[in-house]
């Protein structure tokens, strides 16, 4: 009897990521356990020296280390670790409005969506300078090489099914993990749903963990990796493209004047033309190989997340 009761009540994680976060980690794991009763609170501590994860223990909550530093690396030892039926993830800085976290876990038990994303909607202090207009640079990017996007994928206020989390292949290991787990919902096109959500900020002396320009280049470095890796053909089309136009450009010349005089005065541009040549159709026929590859691997992970039960 107890066993049917138990298995009839959706199991509930929220994972929380933390470093460094001593001013705030014990109100958020006090808002969350006030907003979903009854859910069972990991906190994932990933080498704080403040003494964030002695906090959380104290709280009575389940704390695990990640010795390896970034969040991506601890959102790959969430989904591998925990086994939930829905997994609720969120920064430990307060910035986050809690009540938005049973509409997330409800859009995946309810709604048939494999990931709820809370669009964050706040004040321009809340964000840090550029990370606003950054958000949107990176949100249309994504959209222009994907064929869709979202609001705000670097949101880190995200409610997940457990198909996702474990069919999804973490492989950032630090802030680039929420451009990943968007671009992984959008080019396996997988149900989600965006609902908006508060942000606030952080409490004073906390700072955030992002830096603007250092960590907006390995995402936007990310973004091109994934499209290389799922979209070979468009990726090395593209280049192989602009370099047989740059062959031509410098050859035509060379061509012509062969035709007019019978001579071949410039030697250095022609056999530079070649090689450009040369290496414009290596790069179309690497382009045509490995977009079979990602096809064959496209359909693995789609047979992954399918074989995941709800």
């Amino acid at each position: 009897m107890t066993a049917a009761t138990d298995k009839s009540q959706p199991e509930i994680a929220i994972v929380l990521p933390c470093y460094n976060e001593a001013l705030t980690i014990v109100p958020v794991i006090q808002q969350m356990r006030a907003a979903m009763p009854g859910a069972r609170i990991i906190v994932f501590d990933n080498n704080s020296k403040d003494g964030s994860g002695d906090l959380a223990r104290k709280e009575g909550v389940e704390v695990r280390e990640v010795k390896l530093q970034g969040k991506g690396n601890v959102v790959h030892r969430m989904f591998a670790d925990i086994d939930a039926d829905v997994y609720l993830m969120l920064d430990a800085d307060t910035t986050y409005d809690p009540a938005t976290a049973p509409l997330l876990v409800d859009a995946i038990l309810n709604g048939h969506n494999d990931m709820a994303c809370g669009v964050r909607k706040g004040k321009d202090e809340s964000f840090p300078p550029g990370h606003k207009l950054g958000n949107r640079m990176f949100n249309l990017i994504v959209a222009g090489l994907f064929g869709r996007g979202m609001q705000d994928i670097f949101s880190g206020y995200r409610a997940f099914s457990r198909r996702f989390a474990k069919s999804f292949p973490a492989h950032s290991a630090g802030f680039e993990i929420e451009t990943e787990m968007s671009v992984f919902t959008l080019e396996q096109r997988l149900p989600f749903i965006e609902i908006p959500s508060p942000y606030g900020e952080r409490p004073e002396g906390s700072f955030s963990k992002l830096r603007t320009f250092r960590d907006g280049f390995r995402i936007l470095f990310t973004i091109a990796l994934l499209y290389k890796d799922m979209r070979p053909m468009m990726f090395f089309g593209l280049i192989s493209f602009f370099l047989t136009l740059l062959s031509l450009c410098l050859g035509v010349p060379v061509i012509l004047e062969y035709l007019d005089t019978g001579l071949v005065t410039r030697q250095p541009t022609a056999i530079l033309a070649s090689a450009i040549g040369t290496l414009a159709t290596l790069l179309f026929v690497a382009g045509l190989v490995l977009n079979g590859v990602a096809r064959s691997y496209r359909e693995a992970r789609h047979l992954c997340y399918l074989n995941v039960r709800r």
